[in-house]
């Protein structure tokens, strides 16, 4: 194992995240995740709604 100097590492790092992509299937899952906590919460409760 190569000793590889921490400016290096980190240049290369970057290049290796830009040939990845943007992670648009992460950005997706994460949307719906949130989108369905808070339809989740609503459904939930609504049921504590008192009309007396």
């Amino acid at each position: 194992m190569e000793h590889i100097p921490a400016a290096l590492w980190l240049t290369e790092a970057a290049d290796a995240a830009d040939r990845q992509g943007a992670g648009d299937l992460l950005r997706v899952v994460l949307i719906v995740m949130v989108l369905g906590s808070v339809l989740l919460a609503w459904f939930l409760l609504r049921g504590y709604k008192r009309d007396d």
